[in-house]
């Protein structure tokens, strides 16, 4: 459930060759889903969760100018664009829950982001929880996502495991977020950050990746290979 966005932007964060940004110290955002063995969460509500997640550490004012997190915050962005999604449940959660963070609930989901960290860096209580093994299944077809709605859309023709496509999904809204101006930015954030995880069809994926529209490009480090299209992200202030 490592994964590194990539898009082909002179200079960016998310430049598939490498730069100056593979120079610099790396670090990533850990993302901890909770996944209890009674009641694990759908899927796309925990890739929707986990993309809020995202946004909210993006926006919130402690990562921000001095800040508590914004250096940690400039450390990351600075670098590679990385995140990686654990899973946690019972009294490993609520040691999770205790180290600083943002909690955020979905329909049923729950998410916990933190600051970055260095790559070999990890607080004790997230660096033992475990990475695979995060199987998750929706209940059946999600509802079509109103057109006012920001929808990441994921690739139709790649198989990703429920973590992966969390970290996609974050990375899509990272994108979107990077793309919009302050105006745009500080309307979403105030409606809560609502968005839609969806996978496109065929037909809909080939259309939006000649879009014009932000494309999150997998790094290849797990699961599918380099260069990979995984998500478009389709945010109304940018169409």
């Amino acid at each position: 459930m490592s994964n590194e966005a990539t898009t082909p932007v002179t200079d960016s964060p998310f430049r598939p060759e490498p730069g100056d940004r593979d120079l610099a110290p790396q670090f990533v955002l850990p993302l901890v889903v909770r996944i209890e063995r009674s009641a694990p969460p759908a899927r796309t509500d925990a890739l929707e969760t986990a993309a809020r997640a995202v946004l909210e550490m993006l926006g919130d004012e402690r990562s921000a100018g001095d800040g508590e997190w914004a250096q940690a915050m400039r450390d990351w962005q600075d670098a590679r664009i990385r995140k990686v999604v654990r899973r946690a449940r019972g009294a490993e959660w609520r040691r999770a829950e205790a180290l600083p963070g943002i909690t955020v609930t979905g329909e049923a989901a729950e998410v916990r982001v933190y600051p970055p960290v260095p790559l070999d860096g990890w607080p004790k209580d997230l660096a033992r929880l475990q990475v695979s093994g995060t199987d998750l299944d929706d209940p059946g077809p999600p509802a079509a996502a109103g057109p006012s709605v920001p929808v990441l859309w994921m690739n139709p023709g790649l198989g990703m495991s429920a973590g992966k496509a969390m970290a996609q999904a974050g990375h899509g809204a990272q994108l979107a977020w990077g793309e919009l101006d302050d105006t745009a930015r500080t309307a979403w954030r105030a409606a809560g950050h609502p968005l839609a995880v969806r996978t496109a069809d065929p037909a809909r994926w080939a259309a939006l990746t000649t879009s014009g529209l932000p494309v999150v490009r997998d790094a290849g480090f797990t699961e599918i290979a380099p260069g990979s299209c995984t998500v478009v992200a389709d945010h109304p202030a940018l169409r």
